[in-house]
């Protein structure tokens, strides 16, 4: 999902973005031959996400600049740690700096959420899921990041599986149609490697989606109660999966109900930039 390709156009944009005309600063105040070393150093724990576009801020900047990554993507880290050494020249250093950090920050603070969710419902058999609700621009981005943390990904677009939610079902029902044809006709349109979700917020609407052929039943904002007799009705006909009123209180009994999967939207939408910092030292 996170290309080289794509890595080289979303970083080369924000770059351009921060140095439109260059950085008026440095090449202001520093020589043009001075060199420099920069350590991307962790002040709190947490795991690394982003590894390959905080090294891409700099070579896209000057392709002369080395670096070094000294933490794999998804690797726990201590505050002190040093994750990643770049060398070269002092300009191009403090040219990429913010880009660089802005994107190892944020990728970073998402990892190290989805880790802390994962780590809740440890020995449940439960996948933590992602959702779309993403940076626009940045989806691969933030969902490799999910992914670094432990965390699986839901569809990655509106174009990979069909999911029909309550404003679906509502422009549905209108037609008069019952649930259960409306999805076994819509379903016979598919190609067969289709993954169909439907979304629920009732526990009756439950048989007239199995009966219909969906492959997933999303179990939105249901009580544990109601969850746990979501869990009963679905019967391992489909995967069973929550979401709604998911955070890192409420995530461990909700996957006690039984669900197979959680979507956490929290992990994209909510998640907060770590606290990285770039050690520059004159050679």
């Amino acid at each position: 999902m996170l290309t080289p390709a794509l890595i080289t156009r979303v970083v080369g944009a924000a770059l351009e973005e921060d140095a439109p005309w260059g950085d008026l600063t440095s090449t202001a105040l520093l020589p043009a031959d001075a060199t420099a070393t920069a350590d991307l150093v962790a002040r709190e724990p947490g795991v690394l996400a982003g590894g390959d576009v905080f090294a891409a801020a700099f070579a896209l900047t000057d392709p002369s600049t080395s670096v070094d990554l000294h933490f794999a993507d998804g690797d726990a880290f201590a505050a002190g740690d040093v994750l990643a050494t770049a060398t070269g020249s002092a300009r191009s250093l403090l040219t990429a700096e913010r880009v660089a950090l802005n994107f190892a920050q944020r990728l970073s603070g998402i990892a190290t959420l989805t880790a802390a969710y994962v780590a809740a419902v440890d020995g449940t058999g439960v996948r933590i899921a992602d959702t779309r609700k993403t940076t626009p621009g940045l989806r691969a981005f933030e969902r490799h990041a999910v992914t670094a943390g432990g965390g699986r990904n839901h569809r990655f677009s509106l174009s990979d599986a069909v999911m029909a939610k309550d404003n679906h079902l509502a422009v549905l029902s209108r037609g008069g149609k019952d649930l259960a044809s409306a999805l076994r006709e819509a379903i016979a349109t598919l190609p067969h490697t289709t993954h169909v979700v439907v979304e629920v917020d009732r526990l009756d609407q439950i048989p007239a989606v199995l009966a219909g052929g969906a492959h997933t039943v999303l179990l939105d904002n249901f009580t544990l109660d109601d969850l746990r007799a979501g869990v009963a009705l679905i019967d391992g006909a489909a995967t069973a999966e929550a979401s709604g009123g998911v955070n890192l209180d409420t995530v461990r009994g909700i996957a006690e109900t039984g669900v197979d999967v959680i979507s956490v939207g929290a992990l994209t939408h909510s998640a907060r930039a770590l606290d990285l910092g770039l050690d520059v030292r004159i050679d």
